[in-house]
């Protein structure tokens, strides 16, 4: 019989995902929500929305039909932006078939319940799919991806051999996987340095130098580590792919989209301005939002997290924002 999986995003990253996968199965079929962008990945063999430039496997086919891309598949991909995750997979939530993994690749915390992905799935799916859940994160730009440039990433699971299974179906010889059962570190790892790359972002635009970008990574890593923690996390999972990797790769990265943000913001940009020259969903934008209710609700000091999501939400200025973070008391470096 032969081997197909099915990808549930059409943007670059599940575009990239949807190539990594062709490489380990007969057919890989990709949802897009505009059948143009199906049709064009069937038939010229790439996305004309997202690195049209790359040509994708002759064996993956596109399709608009929601359905159509779980429907007798051995593994499941869902790359959506984070907001979007409840309702797309709530339409689909009785066409999964159990034993069948349902890999989640997307990065984010929901707005108004504060939910992370797994939770979100958790409250769609039926609880007989819960143990087939698995969460990709790492660092990895879809451009270097979709030109197979060597790329490591973490699969996490709450069950091994769930972990297992993903990372075979997912590892090439450019393209490694880890697996980890600590899906809570993977999660906000993932989601939580999109904010820090804001910042990073915003420090590049102001043209603060090496010493600014290298400080915000480090203590950014130590606060989206005080949250995870908090949360259940394992520490080391955050020094590991799914938080220092990403977050360094996300705030260097000329290829980051949340970098960009900040870089603008640092320059003087207001937040409309900067999204209505964007194409592609900057995660960063509403987790800051997510992330700074989250810490006050958890009672977690993330000072980088806090004049990000005041400087998007409440209009700060970048310079007082730094000066603020600057200011701030005097601390132990392990315990602020």
């Amino acid at each position: 019989m032969a081997k197909r999986a099915g990808v549930i995003g059409g943007g670059s990253w599940g575009t990239a995902l949807a190539k990594v996968l062709c490489a380990n199965h007969d057919e890989v079929v990709i949802w897009a929500r505009d059948p143009a962008v199906a049709q064009a990945i069937t038939h010229e063999h790439r996305n004309p929305k997202y690195q049209r430039e790359i040509e994708l496997p002759a064996n993956l086919v596109g399709t608009s039909d929601l359905k159509a891309a779980v429907q007798d598949v051995e593994l499941v991909c869902v790359v959506v932006p984070s907001h979007a995750m409840r309702a797309v997979m709530g339409h689909v939530a009785f066409d999964l078939a159990p034993g069948v993994p349902i890999v989640s690749a997307s990065k984010g915390i929901e707005n108004d319940s504060l939910a992370t992905m797994e939770d979100v799935l958790t409250d769609v799916l039926p609880r007989h799919l819960w143990a087939d859940l698995a969460f990709l994160s790492g660092p990895s730009f879809a451009r270097e991806t979709l030109l197979e440039m060597a790329t490591a990433v973490t699969v996490a699971a709450r069950f091994h051999g769930v972990a297992e299974q993903v990372q075979r179906a997912f590892s090439t010889d450019w393209f490694r996987c880890y697996t980890t059962e600590d899906v809570t570190g993977v999660e906000l790892g993932g989601a939580l340095k999109n904010v820090v790359a804001i910042a990073a972002g915003v420090a590049d635009g102001m043209g603060l130098g090496h010493n600014s970008r290298a400080a915000l990574i480090t203590r950014g890593i130590a606060e989206i580590s005080r949250l995870a923690v908090q949360r259940g996390a394992n520490a080391q999972t955050l020094a590991g792919l799914a938080g220092m990797g990403d977050l360094v790769l996300t705030c260097t990265g000329g290829l980051s989209r949340n970098r960009h943000v900040g870089v603008e913001l640092g320059k003087g940009k207001t937040l409309a301005e900067i999204l209505d020259g964007m194409s592609q969903v900057a995660e960063g934008v509403r987790t800051a939002k997510s992330a700074w209710h989250l810490a006050q609700r958890e009672g977690v000091d993330m000072p980088i997290t806090d004049q990000v999501y005041r400087m998007i939400y409440e209009d700060k200025p970048a310079r007082r924002a730094l000066a603020d973070l600057m200011s701030r008391r005097l601390k132990h470096e392990r315990t602020g």
